[in-house]
């Protein structure tokens, strides 16, 4: 952790050691709130320098801010990363002035509740956009630009759709093909020292949870009698993961998908699931925000 001056005040409890990504230059999108703010949190503690990507700018600087406040190095670009010349010239730009990417965290994403039947196609369309086609393109992107010359290691974002996704199709089909596309990166790019792999989380309290509408707040506060761990995850919990696939303790690992989920998937539904106390937590992060929908139950 970077030591506490009256500049200073440290704000993730990382579990890994002080300087692990000294003189890196690591790319965080969608790192404006969420889990995404939580990684370029961890990720500046370590000694990167964090680059946020997204669409509002406001958000990304709140970030920037929070970063250089706890004595990080942070800085953003906004864009869509559905925009392919936006994406091509932002990551040119930053290599022109880093000399090279070391880490990618595909973070952003995006979706909204919805049975099947009712998925329009416009709709269906914008999802697979945000959460499949975007993070292809900032890959691609990152590769070609710097990671096909230098190496390097990306972590892209996927969720719990193993056995489908029901209420929402259109981001279980482009997860799902995010865990393709990073088995297939991960072949082809390892050549040239880059490995690719993928987290999934399920069930997490970032403030994600308060996008969805009210009817659904039922549905969110029972999330944790679904996890045989007895709880929902951190986002610390999630960062740490994507850490460690970012860091040389994962140099023989690529093409995986890591669960972050308490073991939600598993088992079936008439399987008995005894009820007992919740799991600990690893609770790093000093600016992590319980989402409102959970501060009204009180937990």
């Amino acid at each position: 952790m970077t030591p506490t001056t009256p500049h200073t005040r440290p704000v993730f409890s990382s579990i890994f050691k002080e300087g692990l990504f000294n003189g890196q230059v690591h790319i965080v999108t969608g790192g404006g709130s969420g889990i995404g703010r939580c990684v370029a949190h961890e990720l500046a503690s370590l000694g990167a320098r964090v680059v946020l990507l997204g669409r509002k700018p406001e958000k990304l600087q709140r970030v920037e801010a929070e970063i250089a406040a706890a004595g990080g190095q942070a800085e953003h670009a906004a864009l869509d990363i559905r925009d392919e010349p936006a994406v091509q010239s932002t990551v040119r730009e930053l290599v022109a002035r880093h000399g090279r990417i070391h880490g990618l965290v595909n973070n952003a994403g995006g979706q909204f509740p919805s049975l099947l039947a009712d998925i329009t196609k416009r709709g269906f369309e914008a999802v697979l956009a945000t959460n499949l086609t975007g993070g292809f393109l900032v890959a691609r992107e990152v590769y070609t630009a710097s990671m096909r010359e230098h190496g390097g290691a990306i972590v892209n974002m996927v969720a719990d759709m193993w056995n489908g996704m029901p209420g929402m199709a259109h981001s279980g089909a482009a997860r799902a093909g995010m865990v393709n596309l990073t088995k297939t990166a991960a072949f082809e790019w390892a050549a040239h020292a880059v490995r690719v792999n993928a987290v999934a989380p399920g069930y997490i309290a970032s403030n994600g949870l308060d996008q969805y509408p009210p009817a659904m707040r039922e549905l969110i506060l029972g999330l944790k009698d679904h996890v045989p761990l007895g709880r929902i995850g951190l986002e610390a919990e999630v960062s740490s993961a994507i850490c460690f696939l970012l860091s040389p303790a994962a140099a023989f690992i690529t093409g995986v998908t890591l669960q972050i989920d308490g073991g939600a998937p598993l088992g079936h539904g008439a399987a008995p699931r005894e009820r007992g106390r919740a799991a600990p937590s690893y609770d790093a992060f000093e600016l992590a925000k319980s989402p409102d929908v959970l501060q009204k139950e009180g937990s």
